[in-house]
């Protein structure tokens, strides 16, 4: 019994593995398009979302409108490519923290509200991309393996030091 629950076990860590390209490729689908289409829709009416700020008490909107608006445009372009996805995922996450401090937490009154917010998640995303890398299906990779930086993209390089069988590259080894 235990060699059929091995084997399926090792059958299934074999299958994620081949599919480990597939999540960052997802969320990377998914978070950039959203930001690309949300930047567009706001440079292209920058007075009403300079409006916003004003009513939110967000200091010299319009300029910080065009900041939030062009950070959404130029970062969700590149999330989607997964182009300098690492640098990227700083200011994503700034304009997040910025979303959530100054607009989000007056709505809060406790836990339960706040996880329901989408700004959070959308920060986690970009928090994750950041550690993670941007995968194997992204402009990075291809800029890291013409760069020959194994792991530019992904956590490819220790992957590798740690694909070893032996003792001694095993990470628990010595």
């Amino acid at each position: 019994m235990s060699g059929t629950l091995a084997r399926f076990v090792n059958a299934g860590l074999l299958i994620a593995e081949r599919l480990e390209w597939l999540p960052p490729l997802l969320v990377r689908l998914f978070v950039g398009y959203f930001f690309f289409e949300t930047g567009w829709g706001k440079i292209h009416d920058l007075d009403a979302f300079a409006e916003r700020f004003v009513g939110w008490g967000i200091p010299f909107p319009h300029f910080n409108a065009a900041l939030s608006a062009y950070t959404e445009l130029a970062g969700g372009a590149l999330t989607v490519v997964g182009l300098a996805m690492r640098a990227v995922s700083i200011p994503m996450m700034v304009n997040m923290l910025v979303a959530i401090a100054t607009v989000k937490l007056k709505t809060v009154s406790g836990l339960d509200d706040f996880v329901e917010l989408d700004e959070p998640l959308y920060l986690l995303s970009f928090l994750w991309l950041m550690i993670a890398g941007p995968g194997a299906v992204s402009l990075d990779h291809l800029l890291g393996r013409a760069l020959g930086l194994p792991g530019w993209a992904s956590n490819l390089a220790r992957d590798a030091r740690y694909s070893s069988r032996s003792p001694q590259h095993s990470p628990g080894g010595t």
